[in-house]
């Protein structure tokens, strides 16, 4: 079966549980702190730190935790960080893969080495650490200095086009931190650049393979780096341009529904996810949700129990 296998620390386990509660599965094996599964993909977390992650969706899910190292890098990812992050680079990040409403955003962000100081005085700093509030706060302080940026958003029609078209999640998150990098490419003088950094939630090779399938190459310089906001402000400013928008995005849709839909994948979005196909049918739910997630049958089981 295939697999991924990640190393992460006690406190990230105790996260992934409370991510996973609506899919927990009952008697973990020995030394595990909870199995789970969602749709094409097992996870099991152990006391050691190692997760493991079998299924199809195996990668993608995985990628989902971009904290971990992958066990079979870890010690590429002992090398050092590339010079790149202190000089001119761009960086990218991407919001919203995990959560079943809403889109998913990327977003690429081109800073000067003169400008990272500005960044730095104006709160850039990665996004994880931050909250929605002052995301957007800082957001719109990024939007108003001179830093060459593109946002994507991959709204949730077409991405369920896409996923019944054959496309990955993952490969989904290639294609948008590929064309906002290029969007960014296209408004500055690339002899000037040092690097791009991307938040690594792929390895290099699946990230060529993805670009490969829809006819383009992978852009030169390029940096594939586990935790790579906490060392390039680039990467730091694209996430929180990706999680803005992402958040802009679903206050947006939590309108037009008449309620504050929750983000993540928890059993409380099971229930909102009911009452919407009740209330406004199933195409509302796909204009609005990434249909394929578990989340999806474990509303209609709540809506069939109900009926009973």
């Amino acid at each position: 079966m295939s697999q991924t296998v990640i190393k992460t620390s006690e406190t990230e386990l105790h996260k992934m549980k409370e991510y996973y509660k609506s899919s927990l599965k009952p008697n973990p094996p020995s030394g595990a702190i909870f199995a789970a599964k969602v749709e094409d993909c097992s996870i099991t977390a152990y006391r050691s730190g190692k997760v493991l992650f079998q299924g199809k969706a195996h990668n993608d899910e995985a990628s989902k935790w971009g904290k971990g190292i992958p066990s079979k890098e870890k010690g590429k990812q002992t090398k050092a960080i590339p010079n790149s992050v202190t000089k001119n680079h761009i960086g990218s990040d991407e919001a919203g893969s995990g959560d079943f409403f809403g889109p998913m955003t990327a977003a690429a962000a081109y800073v000067e080495e003169k400008n990272i100081p500005l960044l730095k005085e104006l709160g850039v700093k990665d996004s994880k650490l931050m909250k929605d509030e002052t995301i957007l706060e800082v957001a719109k302080h990024i939007q108003q200095v001179d830093i060459p940026y593109s946002i994507l958003v991959l709204r949730n029609n077409k991405y369920n086009a896409l996923q019944r078209k054959g496309w990955t999640q993952g490969k989904m998150k290639v294609m948008l931190h590929y064309h906002a990098i290029q969007n960014v490419l296209d408004k500055i003088n690339e002899s000037e650049l040092h690097g791009i950094v991307v938040d690594q939630f792929a390895e290099a090779s699946v990230f060529k393979r993805h670009l490969a399938s829809e006819k383009r190459n992978m852009p030169e310089k390029m940096h594939f780096i586990t935790k790579a906001e906490s060392y390039s402000i680039a990467v730091a400013a694209a996430s929180i341009l990706s999680r803005a928008k992402f958040v802009q995005e679903m206050d947006r849709l939590s309108k037009e529904v008449g309620f504050s839909l929750q983000k993540g994948a928890s059993k409380l979005v099971d229930e909102q996810a009911a009452k919407i196909i009740l209330s406004k049918g199933r195409d509302t739910l796909t204009s609005i949700s990434k249909v394929h997630f578990a989340n999806t049958t474990k509303a209609w089981d709540l809506i069939k129990k109900r009926n009973q």
